[in-house]
């Protein structure tokens, strides 16, 4: 920041330079054409290294800014990453659960069914011997 103020400064001699030049040319003073090509020589370097650190300047910034944006949406992505892993241990637990539910309703319904047959073959023998007699 120190840099670019003294940057400033320096512009602002040069541009007072050659409004001197300036006021001398129509103050009639002769200003010699090496001089002028000097100071625009050094004006076209100066405007050069501006538009130079211009750039720089504007690529430190959007590098900046990605960074910042990135570092929001990291948190956010942090975040729902989070609530996911959550949501999934919800439902493994819940799947679990319904998996030994259902495996325990399967066991009881076997044992119906067993229980079922059972008395249907008790209740043919009960038949054919009230048949028989």
């Amino acid at each position: 920041m120190i840099d670019a103020l003294a940057q400033a400064r320096g512009i602002d001699e040069r541009a007072r330079q050659a409004a001197q030049s300036h006021q001398d040319q129509q103050s009639g003073r002769k200003v010699s054409t090496a001089s002028e090509q000097t100071d625009l020589l050094l004006a076209r370097q100066e405007i050069k290294r501006l538009r130079a650190e211009n750039g720089l300047l504007r690529q430190q910034t959007r590098i900046h800014l990605g960074q910042q944006v990135d570092q929001l949406g990291n948190h956010d992505l942090v975040e729902r990453v989070s609530e996911l892993t959550e949501e999934n241990l919800r439902l493994s637990t819940a799947e679990r659960q319904a998996n030994t539910e259902n495996t325990q309703l399967r066991q009881r319904a076997a044992e119906l069914e067993g229980d079922l047959a059972a008395a249907r073959t008790i209740l043919r023998r009960m038949i054919r011997n009230q048949n028989l007699a």
